[in-house]
């Protein structure tokens, strides 16, 4: 009988660059019922990139041309996250001590993809901004396009402050973002649903439209035409962010960890070094002997994880994805496909979000559009205490795990703290440096973080890819078809960061 004090072989999991895991019963899987809670966070940090702002948008400059790649690239998130989910349920490790094993020199790597793209305050922003005219209604120029209003970074500031305060209020840090982020997603689905389902009663037509265009890939035209506001940068970034999109989905792991998954049950939760008892963390990984019973646990943990997943992250990317594009269409179209607005005053930012709520206000009536905007708060309030909470607990994992395994003053809810503090004051800077007319629309800001975030999702698939299949044993490693969607996977986000960086250069290019 193997016990914890002994280590796995290398010949069985390949120790790399850290110290050998050690063996431990795998234990028995938990009810349906209580795995729920880390795809609901995850589908929360969805909510507020791709399915409020860059596919609805998408939809009112080129209607359901491009909703087919939209679906693609979500269905593909899902089982790329089951593979994230993989390592973690073997070993209790998240993926990226995973990575570290194959190599210490993706440590610093992934610290500057984590931190670099989620640095600009876009969702602060845009919160801010649809507070800002769900109470005090848009601000406009001289031409009647909608810009910032003049207590927008004021109010992104205080939301900002707002998360910091939440995530460090209770003691165990997984709990509190479960609490809230299912409060919210419930109160979101059910407006989106309410909304949709009103509007789709006027106008049934608009269904057999944007699934027409589903089943045909947008045929003839298959691809949006492109201006200045939609480019191939802005393609990647919404298809990054049909679900939550770069190393936020990398943060499934340390969710199902702290939740109790598989392994993840033997290494200890992320707790508040302030105001809740500090538990005991290993800092690397158990792995279980392959008996008959462990298999057979093994196997049921794997079946509960993918329907758990299934459920709360996939169906509910899925229903918000194509609610609020249908939304966005019937507002913005006529049954013969002719825009309804002018778009100039919307051509920028998140203008078009207003068109949104007036053209409901006109259509249903003016509580509609309270609910939209309010809805919207919501939705971009999930995401940005999600993407604050994640972020920390990346750059947590990565420099605990690299540079300060064997340092007791370090743990990692200390880290957490510090980081998560440094992230939120690093975007109020940034938001000063606005008054000094240092300015960029939420929208870019969003385009450009999930456009960035996209090619990370291209390199970590292809660590995936090899880790999952090389360095796991052969009982539990992705079998051969899943590792073909891994490869189309790779192929896909590939082809748009090509197809992206290609375009940015000619127009760099292009400027000398």
């Amino acid at each position: 009988m193997k016990t914890a004090r002994e280590i796995v072989p290398s010949d069985v999991i390949p120790a790399g660059a850290l110290p050998p895991l050690r063996w431990s019963d795998l234990p028995p899987p938990l009810p349906m019922w209580q795995m729920i809670g880390p795809s609901v966070i995850l589908a929360g940090l969805a909510l507020g990139s791709g399915e409020y702002v860059l596919w609805p948008f998408i939809t009112f400059k080129s209607q359901f041309v491009f909703f087919w790649a939209c679906l693609i690239a979500v269905i593909t998130q899902y089982f790329l996250n089951l593979e994230i989910m993989r390592w973690t349920l073997a070993t209790g490790e998240t993926t990226l001590i995973g990575f570290q094993r194959v190599s210490r020199h993706f440590a610093p790597i992934f610290l500057a993809l984590n931190i670099i793209p989620w640095m600009l305050p876009a969702w602060a922003q845009g919160c801010s901004q649809v507070l800002g005219w769900l109470i005090l209604g848009p601000t406009m120029d001289a031409t009647g396009a909608i810009i910032a209003g003049p207590y927008d970074n004021v109010i992104s500031i205080i939301t900002l402050l707002m998360c910091g305060v939440i995530l460090t209020a209770g003691p165990i840090i997984y709990e509190t973002v479960e609490r809230v982020q299912l409060i919210l997603v419930a109160l979101i689905l059910i407006i989106v649903v309410a909304l949709a389902v009103w509007l789709a009663a006027l106008r049934p037509d608009a269904i057999v439209t944007q699934w027409t265009a589903v089943f045909t890939l947008g045929y003839p035209q298959m691809l949006p035409k492109f201006d200045e506001a939609l480019t191939p940068m802005a393609l990647l970034g919404a298809l990054a962010f049909a679900g939550a999109g770069g190393t936020m989905n990398l943060a499934q792991a340390n969710y199902i960890k702290d939740k109790g998954y598989g392994m993840g049950v033997h290494i200890g939760r992320l707790t508040n070094p302030f105001t809740g008892n500090e538990e005991a963390i290993s800092e690397t990984g158990f792995h279980f002997p392959h008996t008959p019973e462990n298999m057979s646990r093994w196997q049921r943990w794997w079946r509960a994880a993918c329907w758990e997943h299934f459920v709360s992250f996939l169906l509910t990317c899925i229903v918000c994805l194509s609610l609020l594009t249908l939304i966005s269409y019937i507002v913005f179209y006529d049954p013969a496909g002719k825009l309804q607005v002018d778009p100039r005053p919307y051509k920028e930012g998140l203008g078009f979000v207003w068109a949104e709520a007036s053209r409901l206000a006109e259509l249903i009536g003016p509580g509609a559009k309270i609910a939209f905007l309010a809805m919207g708060v919501a939705i971009l309030f999930t995401t940005e205490f999600g993407v604050l909470d994640a972020c920390s607990r990346i750059s947590t994992d990565l420099v605990k795990i690299a540079w300060l395994r064997d340092n007791l003053k370090w743990s990692e809810g200390r880290l957490y703290f510090w980081f998560l503090w440094g992230e939120i004051f690093l975007a109020i800077g940034i938001l000063l440096l606005e008054y000094a007319k240092i300015k960029v629309e939420p929208l870019v800001k969003i385009q450009l973080t999930a456009a960035l975030n996209g090619v990370v999702m291209f390199l970590y698939a292809m660590l995936l890819f090899y880790m999952n299949r090389q360095r796991l044993p052969h009982d539990i490693r992705i079998p051969l078809w899943r590792l073909a969607i891994l490869g189309w996977t790779i192929l896909f986000f590939g082809f748009f960061s090509c197809w992206a960086a290609y375009d940015v250069a000619l127009k760099f290019a292009a400027r000398f």
